[in-house]
């Protein structure tokens, strides 16, 4: 099924049993090779300049939910940083249980410095981390690396030498660390010039093998929320808030004193 015609509005998943070795909560994991994301439509944002805490719908290819992911972030760092804000994403299964966090730390929206790369920590259970997702430097293309809890390389993601929200689909592929073979993607589907226009919604899709680890599985989840605050939000227009903001960053990041 094409996740273009995934509606947000859909049943639950089925609540399947406990797993042995897997984190709770990421049993419905165990039961998919394919995910999709929407965000959800914000009236708010279309008529006024501000931009407001993101909301998601994470659903299995047959259209059911799985998960419900909400942003949580200041509403003056939003306007002032734009997509590189750092952000606390949590996501709750169909009871309201959290079962996942992301948290997303302040960096500049810049690949060209080693100091401004992104991070991202992903706790399943919360309070547990079970990897990371940093992005890495290269010279053409959005490069990520997937880490474990002890910061050990698993996987790369390697993006497009061109980012963009519109004009074209776009694919993010998960890669053995030789980067010889494909394992998965992420993909990003552009929804339309309009829409596109007057709101940043959106909706992608993620691939991996079905017998991969549950923990690599949400890993990835977290890299697609991590994928599309600083590829694509940010290969858009910046308001000038956000511009004085990524400048301040990048004085702050280049200081000799910054760690």
């Amino acid at each position: 099924m094409a996740f273009c015609n995934i509606q947000p509005r859909t049943h639950w998943m089925q609540t399947p049993g406990s797993t042995a070795n897997c984190p709770p909560g990421l049993e419905y994991l165990t039961q998919i090779n394919h995910l999709f994301v929407c965000q959800r439509f914000d009236l708010l944002e279309v008529v006024s300049p501000f931009e407001t805490n993101k909301t998601y719908d994470v659903m299995n290819n047959q259209g059911q939910r799985l998960y419900f992911a909400e942003e949580k972030s200041n509403c003056f760092i939003r306007h002032l940083c734009g997509p590189s804000r750092p952000f606390t994403m949590t996501i709750y299964d169909n009871v309201g249980c959290d079962v996942i966090t992301l948290h997303k730390a302040l960096r500049w929206s810049c690949c060209w410095s080693n100091c401004c790369l992104q991070k991202l920590k992903v706790e399943a259970p919360p309070g547990e981390i079970i990897g990371y997702v940093y992005q890495y430097y290269h010279p053409f293309l959005p490069m990520f690396k997937i880490k474990n809890e002890n910061k050990e390389n698993l996987m790369k993601i390697r993006g497009p030498c061109v980012v963009s929200s519109c004009l074209k689909d776009l694919n993010f592929n998960l890669l053995s660390l030789d980067e010889e073979m494909i394992i998965g993607k992420i993909s990003n589907q552009w929804i339309g010039f309009m829409r596109e226009l007057f709101t940043n919604t959106n909706t992608f899709g993620i691939q991996f093998p079905f017998d991969i680890d549950v923990r690599i599985k949400a890993l990835m989840l977290g890299a697609s929320f991590l994928i599309w605050t600083t590829c694509i939000l940010n290969s858009g227009h910046k308001s000038q808030p956000e511009k004085s903001c990524q400048i301040l960053l990048a004085l702050s990041f280049a200081s000799p004193h910054h760690n």
